[in-house]
Parts: C-alpha cells; sequence; structure tokens
C-alpha cells in the first residue's frame, strides 16, 4: 500500500467515534483512517461472522462520483469499459477505467438511476483522478460532482442481512447488482444488493449527516443475529477467499485489465471506450501474463511482492495477494504468473528465507453465496 500522510491528516468516517467506543484498531486506506478490527474481536471472530452469521462494515473511504446531465450515460459508456445500456435504471454495473496503455486506472460500481444519472463507487485513493477523467471532453451539461464527503457507505453482508435489514423496514430480496432507494424515516437511503465478501449481503450509501443514525439503528436491529462490527481486515481476508481483485495490487495501470482477467468487464462490442485500441491488441496477440490463483500444499503463507519460480527456480511471476485463509485454515493468494503456467501446476513461493510449495488454481477459493436466495 502506498505512504500516507501521518494520522492526524487523514479523513475520518462519519461514524468515526463509534469505531473509538467499539476499541478498533485503525490504520489508512486511500487517505482516510479506517478501522481494520475491533476489540474483542480480530479479524479470525470478523470473517467467521460474515460466513457463519452477520457482519456490518464501515467503507465511507469509497468514492463518490454523481453524474448528471443530458447525455450522461452516453459520455460515461466513451470512459468505461463496460456498457451501461446492457443495464437499466435500478441496476448496477462493476466496470473499469483504463489509460491509453489498457491498464486498469480504477474498478468500480455504476449505479445507473436514470438516462442522466448515475452514481459511480471507485475507490478511495482513486475518487479524484476518476473524476478528473471522467471531467474530460464532458459535454455541455454534464456534471461530475465529488460527492466522497457527502455520502457514507455501510456493508451489512452474511446470511442473516435479509433479517437485519427487514427488521428496519429496509427493502430486501431484490436480485444481485440490482438497488433500490428507500426512506427510512425521512433518510434517503440507497440499497443495493453487492458486496466485496463473497456471501449474501447488501450495501446501504446514506447521506454523512445521517449516518450515525442509520450505523446505531443497523447495529441495534442485528444484535439478536449476533451482527458483528467488521473491519477492513477481515474484508481483505474474505474478498481474497473469492479470489475478488484489489485495486494496487492485483488491478493496477502498470499491466493489462487482460493480464488482470477482468476481461469480462469490457464490452467488447462498443465502438469507442479509453483503451479500447491496446486492450484490444492484447486481446488478439494474448497477454504475457495471467493473474491465477494459487493454495498452500504445506503451511506457507503467500505475501504481495513474494517472488513465485519453478522447481527448477525459473522466475515466474510475483505475489499479488496473498493471506491465511480463516475458512481453509491455509495460505491462499493471487499472483501474476507467466501464461505458460497452468492451472494444477505446482510453483515454489520465495517466504521469507525459504521456499514454500503451492498448487496453481482457479479462484474462487470458498463457495460463494452471493447469489443465493
Amino acid at each position: 500500500m502506498a505512504e500516507q500522510n501521518p494520522s492526524q491528516a487523514l479523513i475520518q468516517s462519519p461514524v468515526h467515534a463509534r469505531h473509538v467506543e467499539a476499541r478498533a484498531k485503525f490504520a489508512p486506506f486511500g487517505g482516510w483512517d479506517m478501522p481494520v478490527e475491533y476489540g474483542g474481536a480480530g479479524v479470525l471472530v470478523e470473517h467467521r461472522a460474515v460466513r457463519t452469521g452477520v457482519g456490518i462494515f464501515d467503507v465511507s473511504h469509497l468514492g463518490k462520483l454523481s453524474v448528471t446531465g443530458p447525455g450522461a450515460v452516453d459520455h460515461l459508456n466513451t470512459a468505461l469499459t463496460n456498457d451501461l445500456n446492457k443495464i437499466g435504471a435500478g441496476q448496477a454495473q462493476y466496470t473499469l477505467v483504463c489509460n491509453d496503455r489498457g491498464g486498469v486506472v480504477d474498478d468500480l460500481i455504476a449505479y445507473r438511476r436514470g438516462d442522466d444519472d448515475v452514481l459511480l463507487v471507485p475507490n478511495a485513493a482513486n475518487n479524484a483522478t476518476v473524476a478528473e477523467m471522467l471531467r474530460e471532453g464532458a459535454p455541455e451539461g454534464v456534471r461530475v460532482t465529488d460527492q466522497h464527503r457527502e455520502l457514507a457507505v455501510f456493508a451489512i453482508q452474511g446470511t442473516h442481512s435479509d433479517e437485519v435489514l427487514g427488521g428496519l423496514g429496509i427493502p430486501v430480496g431484490h436480485d444481485y447488482m440490482a438497488f433500490v432507494e428507500h426512506d427510512l424515516d425521512g433518510t434517503p437511503i440507497t440499497v443495493c444488493r453487492s458486496g466485496y465478501t463473497g456471501e449474501r449481503g447488501y450495501e446501504l450509501i446514506v447521506p454523512s449527516g445521517a449516518a450515525t443514525r442509520v450505523w446505531d439503528a443497523v447495529v441495534a436491529a442485528g444484535e439478536p443475529y449476533g451482527l458483528q462490527l467488521c473491519g477492513l481486515g477481515a474484508r481483505d481476508t474474505l474478498r481474497t477467499e473469492m479470489g475478488y481483485a484489489l485495486h494496487g495490487q492485483d488491478l493496477s495501470p502498470d499491466f493489462s485489465a487482460l493480464e488482470a482477467r477482468v476481461g469480462w468487464a469490457i464490452a467488447w462490442d462498443k465502438p469507442e471506450f479509453r483503451g479500447r485500441e491496446a486492450l484490444l491488441e492484447t486481446k488478439e496477440a494474448k497477454p504475457n501474463r495471467l493473474l491465477r490463483g494459487i493454495r498452500a500444499i504445506g503451511r506457507g503463507i503467500p505475501r504481495p511482492g513474494m517472488t513465485v519460480q519453478s522447481a527448477q527456480e525459473l522466475e515466474l511471476g510475483t505475489v499479488t495477494s496473498g493471506t491465511f485463509s480463516p475458512t481453509l485454515k491455509e495460505g491462499i493468494g493471487l499472483a501474476l504468473l507467466d501464461r505458460s503456467v497452468a492451472v494444477g501446476d505446482v510453483v515454489q513461493v520465495q517466504v521469507r528465507a525459504r521456499t514454500e510449495e503451492f498448487r496453481v488454481v482457479t479462484p474462487p477459493f470458498v463457495e460463494p453465496s452471493v447469489r443465493e436466495h
């Protein structure tokens, strides 16, 4: 992760005080001071709560950009890789912003509210960069408004997420990657059936001024279901078990979206989007490297930056994400590997002063439940 400013310069979440009360351990994420784990719990407990019950995450550090005005969707379609015309109002879409070389400037979720109104949720550190790129060439009347500080985002994830939110009268049960607008006692909330954990769940986008009230209401509603406060440490282990890419590690401006295996988020039939020519060339020639899953054969735990090599000590690539899987009780990771490496191959990872064996696999490492009804 990139070097951050001292903690006093970091932006605090609208519910920062609640995290302090819960004895959270904090760390910088994209310029924000965010909870990593909570006192009396920890990453393993928080991870398990989401896989078996329900947890709540404060992810207010995520970016928020409103793109409005006549032609907003058409303009975004010239910049984003996916095709917003494949979804309608009330639906969300995973998409990318690429540079001219086909590298991933950011991955984000687009919420299509209408033809002239789209809410984008990029990663925290890239919010300003994405906003600037989208403002370039925007037609008259199309406005890109930075709402990073104006909105909070909470993720309620796990088997009992429906019961927790339903108990507050918040709409649940809509399709995966669909969203509804709801009024909770005078507070407008966007309720999206999405998340970053692989479990059934929802993300709530709320005005920052009402964030504490909504947070408290969800936490109280979750008490009968054992709702656990979860930090970004558990969010990382959960997403790694799903093989979900993290920008800055598994996605980067420095290597192609096709190397990162997110070509499924590219609408190849669109006549125009940033990076299209470079991506088409890579697609035709085939990428030299591919992002693969690796799973420990022994006790090794991979970490980002570790070298991957063959049994003959030929360098094959680099670990981009790695952790101990609380579900599998073993080391797992993602690695950018030479395309000659196939699923099923055994590779060596340099773990500190020794090498550990890993098998190349296709993620997810754990069966997802995100689409379950």
